[in-house]
């Protein structure tokens, strides 16, 4: 899956994202029309045939400064989990970090990633350097009040704390206004999310940026949007608030 570039301050530390993304080698399309051994003159060419090409295995690792393959970055999450598992929580409260995206350091010496998480027992973004070929960390970073995208787990769980709160009438209520439909469940609706961060005039949500905030964009499925907007879903908090 493609990840979008970003860069982030860590002190004196840059990081420059890099696609991550898949290398495929395509397999040749083979083809003879040479006729059959033994056969009589003038007797009809065997029909030429085509294999069927399909794409090769996925490489376990790239090169330089090539994006990280899917191996590469399941063995850098793994690492750079290790030393956060028992101190960090994830948006379900249980124990290690929320996991949110891994990118290669472009310009290192050899495959170092820096692996993403979200530590919701401190509400920090915390980032690991991992030593993809030796397996290890060599570096640690933790900043408050810096958000990366939300990871699917968190989109849901928005949606399940959106839903058990009294706000959830609303949805539901909206959800049949919009498509004459009566609510039969939360698959009735696509939804992505932005971080929110909170404005000035905030009060009620005023916590949002210290703490991990979510606005939900919602759609019903193969259908129109409903206008989710004013609902801020606090994940640190488990509240939800509405927006001024």
């Amino acid at each position: 899956m493609a990840m979008r570039r970003r860069r982030l301050a860590w002190g004196i530390v840059g990081v420059t994202t890099v696609v991550l993304s898949t290398a495929f080698a395509v397999a040749t399309l083979e083809a003879s029309a040479e006729p059959t051994p033994g056969s009589s003159p003038g007797a009809a060419a065997a029909p030429s045939t085509v294999s069927n090409p399909s794409p090769g295995p996925a490489a376990s690792a790239g090169v330089e400064d090539d994006p990280l393959t899917k191996e590469e970055v399941n063995q850098a999450k793994t690492v750079a989990m290790v030393p956060l598992t028992e101190s960090a929580k994830d948006v379900t409260g249980a124990k290690g970090p929320e996991y949110l995206s891994a990118e290669i350091v472009v310009g290192g010496t050899g495959r170092d990633a820096a692996v993403y998480f979200y530590d919701y027992s401190t509400d920090e973004l915390v980032k690991q350097v991992v030593d993809v070929t030796g397996g290890k960390v060599t570096g640690s970073f933790k900043a408050k009040q810096m958000q990366l995208p939300a990871s699917d787990r968190e989109v849901a769980t928005a949606v399940d704390l959106l839903l058990a709160d009294a706000a959830g009438t609303d949805v539901r209520a909206l959800y049949t206004k919009v498509t004459g439909k009566p609510w039969t469940g939360k698959d009735q609706l696509k939804v992505e999310a932005h971080i929110y961060h909170a404005q000035p005039a905030d009060t009620a949500a005023a916590k949002c940026g210290e703490h991990r905030c979510l606005q939900l964009v919602a759609r019903v499925t193969d259908g129109p949007f409903v206008d989710l907007n004013d609902l801020i879903i606090d994940l640190s908090g488990r509240t939800v608030v509405r927006a001024k």
